[in-house]
């Protein structure tokens, strides 16, 4: 297949390919007109008297009453295509009194590649930007409307007024082939058709009206399904034509920038991955949501350049205007955004409750990461008095703890509701790790389901039902057993420095939740913990918690 061409000639190509497309809708109204069109025959021949006799008669009737019901079908196929709304990325709305400054950029943008304007600008909780029609939200917007262009926030905030125009050029530029009236048809078509096939295998009730409906649903599936597959290969072609000719046209502004530019977009998308899997996710497990992301995308990027040789520098450009700054106010569209984050990649209602509240990043590590460290480690104790103690362990003993050179005895460290860091490394010392493991990941579950069934509750008559609580994407595969069990002993040995040596929860803005010891944060927990949920080995942590000043014998707090 040809490499599709660029400029004028790449737009020339896309409208040759919408036209292929549009034959084939043609093709499918010509096949269901064709019985309608021999009935007609029929009947004119039969009112001249050129078709006569009884057989003819019957034939005559049977063909019109089939030309019915395949005008009756198709009817129904087309009005479904017709109305069914396709599916719309979850965006923040950005008004244009609420950034004059980003319109008139794009505006400008426009008239500089000769292009239509695009009709709205909105943000996304993630790092791309594109064009999109929403003329189907508006039922009295003309199909000729620009669409909107969508513009990922952590670009907003990471990148620079000047590569944000660069980078933003190609995107606009689409705007031009957008407005051609085949291929605006074209894409219109295919995406009612895919609205559709979303209509036909949409789950149904299991009512008698259901059982009814399913064969139309299924015969329906099938005609959007066909006519699908005969338009890809030209949509596909279509599109990419599209996008060469954009990036052709968009060459003319700022082309040296845009090299920049792309290299902000792939750091940009790092921090922005690392900032959502190791800092927002724990939060919104315990039912916070981090209110300003995007701004803590600046200072996870900011971290990372400090500490990766190949984003060194990136860093000195934070001198120059942000990209923020074109919204008059930054803090609320980033609260905005940081919510639509929140559902897209957890789950959850739309709006704050009790159980789902914002966190600012100065309370983040009381507000979160304490309270992940003494929900686990409660979490934990609970399961130690569930679980039977291992064979050959005795039930009461005294044992010695090492702590600042001293050696102390404790009596029945084992005993139930005991909730001391010793318990724990006396009982993984003994083995049965495992069965602890499955114990935790059962509570979990079960706790996951409790708060999300409240969350339900609460929030009834104000979230629609569909995709309210099921997040769109999944930023994590779930934690094994091993691995909860490895962080909620990492837990309790935190809440236990927290408690006995003077340590406090922090925030690293990369990997997250992190113990400050004397205000610098202790990386080196990870490995003696694994040790002891692996192998059983308690020695390695033993060492680590007299370094610190850790009194395992100690109880904890636990909420």
């Amino acid at each position: 297949m040809s490499t599709p061409l660029a400029g004028e000639a790449g737009e020339g190509h896309a409208r040759s390919r919408a036209l292929a497309v549009l034959r084939i809708r043609s093709a499918a109204l010509a096949v269901a007109l064709l019985p309608a069109a021999v009935a007609v025959v029929l009947l004119v021949g039969g009112a001249t008297g050129r078709i006569v006799g009884d057989a003819s008669e019957v034939l005559r009737w049977a063909v019109v009453a089939g030309a019915l019901l395949v005008l009756l079908l198709a009817a129904g196929v087309a009005a479904v295509i017709v109305r069914a709304r396709p599916a719309v990325s979850p965006t923040v709305a950005v008004s244009e009194a609420s950034a004059p400054d980003l319109y008139r950029m794009v505006r400008d943008l426009a008239v500089r590649l000769q292009v239509p304007a695009p009709s709205a600008i909105e943000l996304t909780p993630d790092c791309d930007s594109w064009l999109e029609d929403r003329t189907h939200r508006r039922r009295r917007s003309a199909p000729s409307e620009a669409p909107a262009l969508v513009i990922g926030s952590p670009f907003m905030w990471w990148m620079r007024v000047a590569e944000l125009r660069a980078l933003l050029a190609p995107v606009v530029a689409g705007t031009g082939p957008a407005a051609d009236p085949d291929i605006a048809a074209a894409r219109r078509f295919v995406r009612g058709l895919d609205a559709a096939v979303g209509v036909a295998t949409a789950p149904r009730e299991s009512s008698a009206v259901g059982l009814v409906r399913r064969p139309a649903y299924g015969f329906l599936g099938w005609v959007a399904k066909l006519l699908l597959r005969g338009c890809r290969a030209h949509a596909a072609e279509m599109e990419r034509a599209v996008a060469a000719s954009a990036s052709e046209r968009a060459q003319a502004v700022d082309y040296g920038l845009r090299i920049v530019a792309q290299e902000q977009v792939g750091l940009a998308y790092a921090g922005w991955d690392r900032l959502l899997t190791r800092v927002a996710l724990p939060a919104w497990r315990m039912g916070r949501w981090p209110s300003r992301l995007d701004a803590g995308v600046v200072a996870a990027l900011t971290e990372l350049s400090r500490r990766d040789r190949l984003a060194e520098g990136f860093e000195t450009r934070l001198g120059e205007r942000p990209a923020c700054d074109l919204l008059e106010e930054p803090g609320t569209v980033d609260e905005a955004a940081s919510l639509l984050a929140a559902r897209l990649f957890h789950g959850g209602p739309r709006r704050s409750g009790p159980e789902w509240a914002p966190v600012g990043w100065d309370t983040y590590p009381q507000e979160v990461v304490d309270r992940i460290w003494r929900s686990d480690a409660s979490r934990l104790v609970s399961v130690l008095d569930e679980v039977h103690e291992p064979a050959g362990v005795p039930g009461s003993r005294r044992i010695s703890v090492a702590s600042g050179g001293s050696r102390s005895a404790v009596d029945d460290c084992d005993a139930p509701g005991r909730a001391t860091l010793a318990r724990v490394l006396e009982r993984l010392s003994a083995g049965g790790g495992e069965e602890l493991a499955a114990r935790i990941t059962r509570h979990v579950a079960r706790e996951e389901a409790v708060r999300d069934a409240t969350v339900r509750e609460e929030s009834a008559g104000q979230v629609p039902p569909e995709g309210a609580f099921t997040p769109v994407y999944h930023l994590l595969p779930p934690r094994t057993d091993r691995e909860l069990l490895t962080d909620h002993v990492t837990a309790m040995v935190c809440c236990a420095a927290v408690d006995t040596a003077g340590a406090a929860p922090g925030l690293d803005w990369l990997d997250g939740p992190a113990l400050l010891v004397g205000g610098v944060r202790k990386g080196d927990l990870a490995w003696p913990v694994l040790r002891l949920v692996e192998n059983g080995d308690a020695a390695p942590l033993r060492s680590w918690l007299s370094a610190v000043g850790v009194r395992p014998e100690k109880p904890i707090r636990l909420i």
